[in-house]
């Protein structure tokens, strides 16, 4: 069987495979409704195509905000080796 290689494809298959049942169970207990897994699958490519932009832009935020504390820490450990 061949396998499709999607736009946002950062999940491992197991971890996909979960997620794809986690959107079933949900869309049966919340909403009282059945989908096939082909459903569940388009849906979750649906969000991870939509998301992808916002969270890889977040984590660069967090990684430079990361960067700068780790700079300072480093700035002020420098600051005590200074001989009085």
């Amino acid at each position: 069987m061949a396998t499709i290689k999607r736009k946002c494809d950062i999940l491992s298959k197991e971890r996909r495979s979960g997620f794809i049942r986690e959107i079933t169970t949900y869309f049966e207990k919340e909403r009282g409704e059945e989908i096939g897994m082909l459903a569940a699958g388009e849906i979750l490519d649906f969000f991870q195509e939509a998301l992808s932009k916002d969270m890889y832009n977040r984590a660069i935020e967090d990684a430079k905000m990361t960067i700068r504390q780790n700079a300072e820490n480093l700035e002020i450990d420098i600051d005590l080796l200074k001989n009085k």
